[in-house]
This record gives structure tokens, C-alpha cells and sequence, in this order.
């Protein structure tokens, strides 16, 4: 049994085994990706769970300019080893910044040297915000990254509550003990018996939204009541 907890490890081990059961946890759709060959039907040795993580990605777009109105340079940040969520996250969101009539620059990190130049490029560029793409070299750094986004006074949206709760102003995607325990459920039905190819592979569609009023608030933004009233939860 191999649990594969990421897009990239998703892939990794696919093209080592067809024979291993495989259970991934993925932040962009398994069809598309070419994981699985159907949701209903995902075939060969393995299934899982997608968080739709970068799918949700113009929405924190459309979250941070309804925060940020006046603002109209934003930037992405991705990793440039994880190539699937590259181009499906870019595509997504250079989609919906022209709909909002945004300009987009996309920035890399994959090491944390390069932190100090994305945020010297932020600057650079007099960015009004950052939307950081899912990816688990950001979520091991979320704490980081946090405190990078406020000692910079850049706005920054992420997927994930850890992202808010560790002082980012920001976050929207999947609640992650929804989408970890779907795939430990799955994880326990094929040690069972059960065979990854008779499993649907699923979509975790509970997302969250989470907002950090104290980070707003050193950062001098208002959010307004139509935003914050969506909110999950507010953290003061």
C-alpha cells in the first residue's frame, strides 16, 4: 500500500508500480491530470481524493480583489517542480484576472532561498497581492510564509486554515481533516480488501474560508461585511 499525500508523490508513484494499491491525496483533478482514466471508473492500481485545491484558485483571486479593489498588479506564486499544478493553476488564474481586468505575474520558489527574491520581486513589481497555489513545499513553510506576507505588508490568500492561523491574512480551500479522512477511509477499505479500481475516486468539496482580522488590520485593510460575513471562521 503506497499513500501517496501529494500531486507530485501521486505521480511518483503511479509510474513506479501498477501492481502496489495507491491512495493519493491531490490538490488538482485526477482526470485531467491523467491519474485516473474516470472519477467513477479510475481503473489500474489506484484511487484517492482531489481537494479541488487548484480548481478553487480564481476564487481566492476574486476574494483578494474584493478585498483589495484599488489594486490591480497581483502575483501567483508556485513551484516550478510540480509542473501539473503549474499549468493548471496559471491557466486558471490568468483566466479569471483578466475577467476581473487584474494583471498577473507568476512567480517560483522551490527552496526557501528563494523567498527573499519573490518578495523583492513583489516589491519590484508593487504588487497589491499575492495568491500562493497550493503545493506541500508552501504548506511545510506556511508558517514562513506567514510571517514573510506581514513583515512585508503584502496581502496574501492561501489554501490552507494553518496559512491564516499562523498570522496570513487569508486562506480558502478544502477543510483538511475532511479531505485527509476521506482518504484514510479509503486507505482502510482496500487493507480490507477492497481494490483501488472498484473505488470512485472522490472530491472533497468542503472548502473554508478563514479570515485573520488582526493581520488585516496591521496591513490597514477594511473587510467588508459581504466577506467577512462568509467567513468560516474570524480570527482576532
Amino acid at each position: 500500500m503506497i499513500v501517496a499525500s501529494s500531486t507530485p508523490s501521486a505521480f511518483a508513484a503511479k509510474a513506479a508500480t501498477v501492481t502496489i494499491p495507491i491512495v493519493f491525496g491531490v490538490s488538482v483533478d485526477p482526470v485531467k491530470a491523467g491519474l485516473v482514466a474516470s472519477l467513477n471508473r479510475p481503473g489500474a492500481n489506484l484511487t484517492g481524493v482531489t481537494n479541488l485545491g487548484v480548481e478553487v484558485g480564481p476564487k481566492r483571486l476574486e476574494l483578494l480583489h474584493e478585498l483589495l479593489p484599488a489594486a490591480t498588479t497581483i502575483a501567483m506564486l508556485v513551484n516550478p517542480t510540480s509542473p501539473s499544478l503549474v499549468e493548471h493553476s496559471s491557466r486558471a488564474l490568468q483566466a479569471a484576472a483578466r475577467a476581473l481586468g487584474l494583471q498577473l505575474h507568476v512567480l517560483h520558489a522551490s527552496t526557501e532561498r528563494d523567498f527573499d527574491t519573490v518578495f523583492a520581486t513583489l516589491v519590484q513589481l508593487q504588487a497589491g497581492g499575492l495568491v500562493i497555489m497550493p503545493d506541500t513545499f508552501f504548506l511545510a513553510h506556511s508558517e514562513q510564509l506567514a510571517a514573510l506576507t506581514v513583515r512585508q505588508a503584502m496581502p496574501t490568500v492561501y489554501a490552507y486554515r494553518r496559512f491564516a492561523a499562523a498570522g496570513g491574512l487569508m486562506s480558502y480551500g478544502s477543510d483538511e481533516t475532511e479531505y485527509y479522512r476521506l482518504v484514510g477511509i479509503y486507505v482502510g477499505r482496500i487493507l480490507k480488501g477492497e481494490k483501488p479500481a472498484d473505488l470512485p475516486a472522490q472530491q472533497s468539496t468542503k472548502v473554508e474560508l478563514i479570515i485573520n482580522l488582526k493581520t488585516a488590520k496591521a496591513l490597514g485593510i477594511t473587510v467588508p461585511l459581504p466577506v467577512s460575513g462568509r467567513a468560516d471562521e474570524v480570527i482576532e
